[in-house]
């Protein structure tokens, strides 16, 4: 892989991590234009490590009181955004588990899958886009109960399927639901720290993580690395600010029109 290629893919990776748009499916999308080739998923656990950190830095005072207060078991409002949290990663740690092998041949099947599932996000980015202006109209919102944040969970674990944002799929879940708009988007990013940390981990164990033996060098690697957590940075806080004025119209034209063209010329 080429400093170039790094540098495209850390990128798409930055971007649409936080963006409602699938970072899976336009990293398999920019592939599949670009002609690059990835021998194993080593430069994928570095971007998305990459992400993660910038997930952290993001809400490093939220992360810091959430692990502080959980590991001294006190009971405060930081370690129930914990509960919670590791309550969501429930559906998401069933699909790992029983369906891992099933999942990954759905990258290997083309963009035919993807098409069909951007348009899915679209769908459902629209219909949070209504349903959530109404309630703020109403007033009928809540912060991230228990049953939210299962339900929530249900939708991250739905969107390992390639082409239906993760974030898109839980923002737009979360607002369908009630929940209010300044707590949405900040739990859906917390809430794949557990689930993308536990892949990355999952990978290197399974020697999925071997950039010597499959040629990738230091410097696309870091090259990789560095655009994806300054993009990420960029890219997370956009979307806090877009999803507290509910903006996400644009999002599901954008998943509309890449469905499409997915579908028509891939």
């Amino acid at each position: 892989m080429s400093g170039l290629e790094a540098l495209i893919l850390g990128l798409v990776q930055g971007l649409t991590e936080f963006l409602p748009v699938s970072s899976s499916g336009h990293l398999v999308i920019v592939k599949s234009l670009f002609g690059i080739e990835s021998k194993d998923a080593s430069f994928e656990i570095i971007v998305h490590i990459a992400t993660v950190l910038s997930t952290i830095v993001v809400f490093r005072k939220q992360v810091w009181e959430m692990v502080a207060d959980t590991v001294r078991f006190r009971k405060t409002p930081a370690t129930g955004l914990t509960l919670r949290i590791l309550f969501s990663a429930l559906p998401v740690l069933v699909v790992g588990l029983l369906f891992k092998e099933r999942v990954e041949v759905l990258f290997t099947t083309g963009t035919g899958i993807m098409g069909w599932m951007l348009l899915l996000t679209a769908l459902l980015l629209g219909l949070s886009q209504w349903l959530s202006v109404s309630r703020q109209k109403t007033g009928t919102t809540h912060p991230v109960r228990y049953a939210d944040a299962f339900i929530i969970g249900v939708a991250q674990a739905c969107a390992v399927m390639p082409g239906l944002s993760r974030s898109g799929a839980t923002i737009a879940t979360g607002l369908t639901l009630g929940v209010e708009k300044d707590k949405v988007a900040p739990f859906s990013f917390l809430m794949v720290l557990i689930p993308v940390l536990g892949e990355a981990f999952l990978e290197i164990l399974a020697g999925g993580f071997a950039p010597a033996a499959t040629g990738l060098s230091f410097q696309a690697m870091a090259i990789g690395f560095v655009t994806a957590f300054v993009t990420g940075l960029l890219a997370c806080r956009l979307m806090l600010a877009l999803v507290r004025k509910i903006r996400l119209t644009w999002f599901a034209v954008y998943c509309l029109l890449a469905g499409t063209a997915c579908l028509l010329f891939l």
